[in-house]
């Protein structure tokens, strides 16, 4: 792959303070239950904090509260052992609890047990690869939050000329970049970083395929970044996420990572290596 030399390669994770987390957020990482359905447990009034019940879904504590469901005191488990699987997400599945127009979602394909499990970031409809989910918020935001890289395989409907490359070596700005994002989309200018790295496998008028290394992950992203240049993305696979790779998974499958990408992540996380 041509590297980018303005590119810093180093991955670090961006430190997210927070003294309060929402409630919802708090019972998610701390029980079973989904944010969505702690959602409609604080609305039905069956959460307290410090005694009181609580209904407003902007409610914030800090570990120093008392929280409860019911008669269940929930606790912060900062020791909790988190899981991490890979999903090999095909093409037409959501990144979604519920989709208001019935399609579907990742949750429909995934065993129930995973059903709390939170995803790092999003696939959108058309897109697919490898998708990461957690039952813990922590590792999710830390994830979702860092320049790590991300690798995808591309094919978009025409020629990867020199202009596309310039931008891919040196970063773009986009005043207008509502081409290639949901028609519903609030996002109007985007600012495109450098490409770590890239490597075009074939370039024609009619089609081209192309790898690339990204550390970002906006709201699609490189469907925005080609259309630009009047290119349609026709397939886009994620390979890769912060050194994991989907390897062999098959479509639609998924996997625990292994114990070496646990103290990998361990490592990121600033953790101390456990055993699984």
């Amino acid at each position: 792959m041509k590297e980018n030399k303005n590119q810093n390669y180093k991955n670090k994770k961006e430190e997210i303070v927070e003294e309060l987390t929402r409630l919802n957020k708090f019972l998610s990482h701390n029980s079973n239950y989904s944010r969505r359905e702690a959602d409609k447990l604080i609305e039905e009034g069956r959460v307290k904090v410090n005694g009181k019940v609580i209904t407003n879904l902007a409610t914030k504590v800090s570990s120093k509260d008392e929280v409860q469901i019911g008669k269940k005191n929930i606790k912060e488990d900062k020791n909790k052992m988190y899981t991490v699987i890979v999903y090999n997400k095909p093409k037409g599945e959501i990144v979604s609890k519920k989709d208001p127009q019935g399609r579907r979602t990742i949750y429909d394909s995934l065993e129930k047990k995973y059903k709390h499990f939170l995803s790092v970031g999003r696939l959108d409809y058309s897109s697919e690869g490898l998708l990461l989910l957690s039952d813990s918020v922590d590792v999710v935001n830390a994830l979702m939050h860092s320049n790590l890289e991300r690798v995808y395989k591309i094919k978009v409907n025409g020629l990867i000329t020199k202009s596309v490359e310039e931008a891919m070596q040196h970063g773009l700005e986009v005043e207008d970049a509502r081409s290639g994002a949901y028609k519903t989309t609030k996002i109007k200018s985007m600012s495109f970083a450098p490409f770590l790295a890239y490597d075009i496998q074939s370039n024609g008028e009619k089609f081209s395929k192309i790898k690339v290394v990204i550390s970002e992950g906006k709201n699609r992203e490189l469907r925005r970044f080609f259309a630009h240049f009047n290119l349609d993305v026709l397939d886009l696979k994620r390979l890769e996420y912060g050194g994991v790779s989907l390897n062999n998974l098959p479509t639609g499958k998924t996997r625990f990572l292994t114990k070496e990408e646990y103290k990998n992540l361990r490592i990121f996380m600033n953790e101390d290596d456990r055993s699984i």
